[in-house]
């Protein structure tokens, strides 16, 4: 199995399209580049945020083949769930078979599965494929919560070497990661405004929306936590929380792709279902994007002077 160090920041990227709606791989492969230089810890294709649910099972493996061609250094963590086991296995050996270090495996959605089912599901998909898996675990978009009992329980299968959590309960988050200490078991962020909380009672890092569009600082600010600095975290925690909020104004990753689109990175082009950004949310994301520019131009005239 593959080694991988689940620690540090890990951006969900987007999937860049055309006008057309046909997949952009030239600003694909260029942004994987752009975050790999940026000094982030690993790479994550075809998650929510790069709109798996509307791409193709070939289109899910080529660009996850273009990420793993355009980079040097850094692991790539390939999305790879579904709502049923027989096609996210499908996904997952594909996957596998294209090179990638380690699967994201969101929890079955819409179904509805009870803890009994998360068990099977994940436990199948992890005596499958020989990968450090991630079970991640978003109610908001799945409908079910995969419960502390189900998470301790995955933890120790050889293979399931992480959590994603997006649930919002930092009581449940801290009970997992206070119950797997003892496993070589991840716990990492996926909602960015929780990352700091979680670093803070033994999180390893993030799987980070905000990192597309700020890497350097989301890297600072893990980093700093992970060495214990929180003095240092919180600070870049305050400068980078409007730019968490601005994130999910509207449903991700519609708002990202926007400031990608701003920022030069990207098209903000979406599959339908989704829409682009309203315009009554586009100024606010606008002053945002800039304020932390601002504060880039600060930071560098006040190193400058030491």
């Amino acid at each position: 199995m593959t080694a991988i160090d689940f620690r540090g920041v890990f951006p969900a990227m987007c999937t860049p399209f055309h006008q057309d709606g046909s997949i952009d791989f030239e600003t694909l492969r260029e942004d994987a580049q752009r975050l790999e230089s940026a000094g982030v810890d690993g790479l994550v294709p075809v998650g929510s945020t790069g709109e798996s649910a509307t791409l193709s099972h070939d289109e899910h493996i080529e660009v996850v083949e273009a990420v793993i061609d355009a980079v040097d250094d850094v692991p790539v963590i390939a999305g790879s769930g579904s709502n049923n086991t027989k096609e996210a296995l499908e996904l997952s050996r594909r996957s596998a078979e294209a090179g990638a270090d380690a699967l994201l495996l969101i929890s079955p959605y819409y179904n509805k599965p009870e803890q009994q089912g998360f068990i099977d599901h994940y436990t199948t998909l992890a005596d499958a494929v020989d990968l450090p898996q991630i079970v991640y675990n978003v109610p908001s978009r799945t409908g079910q919560n995969i419960e502390p009992e189900t998470a301790v329980e995955l933890a120790s299968h050889p293979n399931i070497r992480a959590y994603k959590a997006a649930s919002g309960d930092m009581n449940q988050i801290s009970e997992i990661i206070e119950r797997t200490r003892d496993e070589d078991f991840a716990v990492l962020s996926g909602d960015d405004g929780m990352t700091l909380p979680m670093l803070s009672v033994g999180g390893t890092g993030c799987i980070s929306v905000s990192a597309n569009i700020e890497p350097e600082r989301t890297c600072a600010m893990v980093g700093a936590a992970l060495s214990g600095d929180f003095e240092r975290a919180r600070q870049i925690h305050h400068e980078l929380g409007p730019l968490f909020r601005a994130m999910f104004v509207e449903t991700n990753p519609i708002p990202v792709k926007e400031a990608m689109r701003i920022r030069g990175y990207g098209p903000a082009h979406l599959r339908s279902p989704l829409t682009r950004l309203s315009d009554e949310h586009l100024d606010h994301l606008r002053d945002v994007l800039a304020t932390l520019e601002t504060e880039d131009l600060e930071d560098e005239y006040a190193e400058a002077e030491r």
